[in-house]
């Protein structure tokens, strides 16, 4: 009965949906036989003679009125055969006051004003293709579809900007093949425009957005006139070749590489991604700290292929890349006077590929696949000295499917499955995913959910587990609330290609919000929101957590911003933190909360700073937290950002050991240190140096000698423990780890990069867990580091190109 809920009110709320109204303005494309020139000046012949489109309407802060006059905004469009093309004027009755602060691709969030060009290929009023530049000539791309905005989805277009005594001006090219549309004679296109201006903190829009109601997405104005294009071939070529330098602990290494990325329009809705031999040995350093917790670390995505133009993908939350080429599923457990040889934490890729589109009828489909090759560990018996390789992870296959019905132009439904197949006898995995996310025709309420069958196939036979999800929200107006369901059986689990903590839970969710959307004197925004949460456990059927959680955010007209949370959270048994079936600990209840400040960072200093508390009742512990993070902007190239991450958690209690009977816990104190600095400085929009330094340290201190022995009934009992004894183990920790990535990247041209990276890490663990920062710095320094330097060069073709260049060969 469980099981069936969440689907009954998803079919429900669907089957009342209906159509949405149209937008309210209509822009004229006129077909154009003389390409202008990309460079930003605008003085093209095309331009004089096109329609203008003017008269934009005010976004934020204030959702009321025009754009004043002052700072009027033009759009003009035109198309031929091979692309579209926008140019946009930005009059100002001040230029001097058009902030120009100098970035790289996508870094559109700086001191610079902005336009975006938001143009959905379908009409759909959900799925968007934005295209970006600022004053300073940076320019970059996203894909927005629903509730979900990507920076990563990169395509190749053309766009310049200039800036003279009457505003700043911008031209763009956008290519076919870096849109995706229906193959119809008559295109049915939809378009809206964007112009932040930074020294006023306002932004404007062609066709007016009401912020109230809906997304922005629905409120586009609509494109008549583009018909009969013949676009070309989508055929692009990004080949790639690398070389790397590795020297540690006095051992270099050099390694080359190359291989090749490729794009191609199956069709003018669908593209094929492959990446053939990958290299991603410059993807950036993951966070790593001290884990210890009962979960794993996981860490985001750094992989382009695996974080551009996934949005389908993404459907349900049961893909988790980084799943793919991760380290081995099965370790080797070592015999008497046995030792690693080689102990691979890694496995391979061997290639991947992705096709997805969406139809005219918004039907979207995706399919992904990788492969993965074998992987095997090398054991030597240091007696014998005879070695032997072990399997820790076959040839394996990774797939995900989805088909997405967007409707109404504000709701959708999926079915998503996932597959992972390893040879011999290595476990597989199934998982299949219901997904809905809707709302009534006049964008009041809304209601999502999912529902998610998992099965694992080992040499046990098959385990299924299920997962639901509803939500249940009022989505429009000052005013918001929304209750919800989540619930997860005990065999719950889509790991393989998936992420999730915990599985056993019967939680319930109820939450309630107030924002303004007009400023008033003193506030250009403020919002409050209370959530309360009932969490329990599916079996047995016990309550495990009561939560309630208040929320504040303010923006003053200064641009001002500070806010915090407050929080309670009654008693907690954590069934977790044991790491024993049917074992909880439990943990007193307790008071927190966190306040922020967040400086006007149009000023060259800003600053942003926020502390952090929690207080439990009946055990000793507290926690405290301190983030600083001061950034100074020297110049329109030059950007510092320091950020100091302090965490003091004071006589904390967690899991040390169990022998399978008995679960032992020892209070701690743990202090954490994580600090960064973040330096960029931009030549053009084009070429850049780039700094990323981190250090994180960490100590679990637990000389206190307080050790505890769970009771059956959550409780704990003080015990001797020996941490000096052999058969105990030492849980005292002192860790460290220090990364340096220093970079020049030389965007050469269109889609071509040349980046030249150094890298130094150094990493040191060890049970010395009273020294202080200072001491560790020190033993981390004595550790071998790696240092790496490493040239990579991706080159864009297009096979338009190519074939031109031959044909006039010819």
């Amino acid at each position: 009965m469980n099981y069936s809920l969440p689907l009954f009110f998803s079919l429900f709320f669907i089957s009342i949906l209906t159509a949405q109204t149209e937008p309210s303005k209509i822009i004229v494309a006129e077909r154009i036989s003389n390409p202008p020139k990309i460079d930003g000046i605008l003085d093209d012949a095309v331009w004089q003679t096109l329609p203008i489109h003017t008269d934009f309407n005010m976004l934020q802060p204030s959702n009321e009125g025009k754009a004043p006059k002052t700072h009027r905004t033009i759009l003009k469009m035109a198309y031929d055969n091979s692309a579209v093309y926008f140019a946009a004027y930005m009059y100002d009755d001040d230029p001097s006051s058009i902030r120009r602060q100098f970035s790289q691709r996508d870094e559109i969030n700086v001191q610079a004003d902005v336009i975006s060009i938001a143009l959905n290929t379908y009409n759909d009023s959900i799925n968007e293709t934005r295209f970006y530049i600022t004053s300073a000539g940076t320019i970059g791309d996203s894909k927005v579809s629903q509730n979900r905005q990507d920076f990563s989805y990169d395509v190749v277009f053309d766009a310049k900007a200039t800036i003279n005594d009457r505003g700043w001006f911008a031209e763009f090219k956008i290519p076919y093949n870096a849109l995706r549309f229906p193959e119809e004679d008559i295109q049915d296109w939809s378009l809206n425009m964007y112009r932040s201006i930074i020294d006023r903190n306002e932004t404007y829009t062609y066709n007016y957005i009401n912020r109230e109601v809906g997304r922005e997405t629905q409120y586009n104005a609509t494109i008549n006139g583009v018909r009969d294009i013949e676009p070309p071939v989508r055929l692009t070529f990004f080949p790639f070749a690398q070389g790397i330098v590795t020297n540690f602990d006095g051992v270099t290494e050099t390694e080359f590489s190359a291989g090749m990325d490729l794009k191609y329009g199956l069709s003018d809705s669908f593209t094929l991604d492959m990446t053939l031999i990958p290299d991603f040995g410059q993807v950036a350093f993951d966070n790593v700290r001290l884990n210890l917790g009962p979960f794993e670390q996981t860490f985001g995505e750094n992989r382009q292929f695996f974080t551009e133009g996934t949005e389908l993908f993404d459907k349900g939350g049961i893909f988790f890349s980084r799943r793919i080429g991760n380290g081995p599923t099965r370790g080797s457990r070592l015999n008497a006077n046995e030792r690693y040889i080689e102990n691979p934490q890694k496995v391979n890729l061997l290639n991947a590929l992705k096709i997805s589109g969406r139809t005219k009828d918004k039907l979207g489909i995706g399919f992904l696949n990788s492969i993965t090759e074998e992987t095997r560990a090398i054991i030597e018996d240091t007696v014998t000295n005879t070695k032997r390789e072990v399997v820790v992870e076959p040839l394996a296959n990774y797939n995900v499917f989805v088909l997405d019905q967007q409707f109404n132009g504000n709701s959708s439904i999926s079915l998503v499955n996932t597959n992972v197949t390893r040879e011999g006898d290595f476990r597989d995995a199934n998982v299949s995913a219901f997904v809905f996310d809707t709302a009534d025709k006049n964008n009041k309420f809304g209601a999502s959910g999912r529902a998610i069958v998992s099965n694992v196939m080992d040499t046990d036979g098959i385990t299924s587990g299920f997962l639901s999800e509803l939500d249940i929200a009022k989505i429009d107006g000052n005013f918001r609330y929304r209750v919800g369901h989540d619930f997860a059986n005990t065999t719950y689990d889509i790991n393989d290609l998936g992420l999730v903590f915990r599985n056993n839970f019967n939680n319930f969710v109820a939450a309630a919000s107030y924002q303004i959307f007009e400023p008033t004197k003193r506030f250009n925004n403020y919002s409050f929101s209370i959530t309360a949460r009932h969490n329990r456990l599916y079996k047995p059927s016990v309550q495990t957590n009561n939560n309630i959680n208040v929320d504040a955010y303010f923006n003053t007209i200064e641009r001002f911003s500070f806010g915090g949370n407050v929080y309670y959270d009654s008693d907690t048994q954590d069934y977790f933190e044991p790491r024993l079936p049917g074992r909880f600990v439990t943990y007193s209840s307790s008071i927190g909360g966190r306040g922020w400040i967040s400086s006007d960072y149009r000023k060259k200093f800003a600053l942003d700073l926020s502390l952090g508390f929690r207080h439990f009742y009946e055990d000793p512990q507290d926690n405290l937290s301190l983030n600083v993070s001061p950034r100074y902007r020297f110049s329109d190239k030059f950007l510092l950002v320091v950020s100091s991450n302090y965490a003091q958690n004071e006589k904390e209690f967690g899991y040390i050991d169990n022998n399978g009977d008995d679960v032992f816990l020892g209070q701690r104190d743990r202090t954490s240190l994580e600090n960064t600095i973040s330096a960029n400085f931009n030549f053009d929009p084009f070429k850049a140096l780039n700094l990323r330094f981190r250090n994180f340290w960490s100590v679990a201190d637990y000389t206190e000698d307080v050790f505890f022995k769970l009771n059956e009934d959550g409780t704990r009992s003080q015990i001797a423990y020996d941490t000096e004894d052999s058969e105990n183990r030492d849980p005292n920790t002192n860790f460290n780890i220090w990364n340096i990535d220093l970079s020049y990247s030389w965007r050469f041209a269109p889609g071509s990069v040349a980046t030249l990276l150094y890298r130094n890490q150094i990493f040191n663990q060890d049970d010395q867990s009273t020294v202080d920062y200072t001491e560790s710095l020190n033993t981390l320094f004595d550790q071998p580091s790696l240092n790496q330097l490493s040239l990579r060069l991706v080159y864009f073709i297009d096979y338009n190109n190519l074939k031109n260049s031959f044909g006039n060969k010819a």
